[in-house]
């Protein structure tokens, strides 16, 4: 079937589709909510403008659309008849944006939580727990175990520091004794002995870890 939209109508028709505050994303920040987390939404200055940031657990949650962000697998993800091209394109634009965007996030340290709408999807008759149920019960859990992976992250990073500082120390300690024993083994000047003690300075990229 040929698609019988212009390029100006279908502009205006995606225009009217809500981005934020959607049905999914108001039951994820609700149960948040209630469970005690307090966080920030739709954070400009950082990649993505993420759905919901809570600082404290350096934790970011994006609550994506099945179809717009191309949920592999889900009942949800079906390209439309019309215009096939023009959708499977959109669609993989924004799965390369996301995953551009998530590799940028966690460069910076945040972990990031990707929540499906097929996982939030209404309380059917008969099920017991409903997946939304099982999705909104494991949340919590999910954002502490970040919070003190990232707490483990910093004081590993820490360590590292503290052992390539000690690592100077040390070396140029042995530098120093070199050249006391020299100078007492041996008559030597005092330049050719700083000279022949001297190695390769490294970088101090600590700067980088700390």
């Amino acid at each position: 079937m040929a698609d019988r939209m212009t390029k100006e109508q279908r502009h205006r028709c995606m225009s009217h589709i809500r981005s934020r505050d959607t049905r999914p994303e108001m039951a994820v920040r609700k149960s948040l909510f209630a469970a005690g987390f307090r966080y920030r939404l739709n954070v400009r200055t950082l990649p993505g403008t993420p759905d919901i940031v809570l600082r404290k657990y350096h934790t970011i949650i994006f609550v994506n659309g099945c179809f717009w962000h191309g949920h592999e697998g889900c009942r949800h993800n079906v390209i439309p008849q019309t215009n096939r091209s023009f959708w499977a394109e959109k669609i993989e634009r924004n799965r390369r944006r996301d995953a551009a965007v998530q590799a940028r996030l966690e460069a910076l340290g945040w972990k990031v939580i990707i929540i499906w709408e097929c996982e939030l999807d209404p309380v059917r008759r008969g099920d017991s727990p409903s997946r939304r149920e099982l999705t909104l019960a494991s949340l919590p859990e999910r954002i502490l175990q970040n919070a003190r992976d990232s707490q483990e992250e910093r004081e590993s990073r820490k360590r590292a520091v503290e052992e390539y500082r000690l690592e100077k120390k040390m070396s140029a300690a042995r530098k120093r004794y070199r050249s006391l024993d020299m100078s007492d083994r041996y008559s030597i000047s005092p330049r050719i002995a700083a000279e022949s003690s001297a190695g390769p300075q490294d970088d101090d990229w600590t700067s980088e870890l700390d």
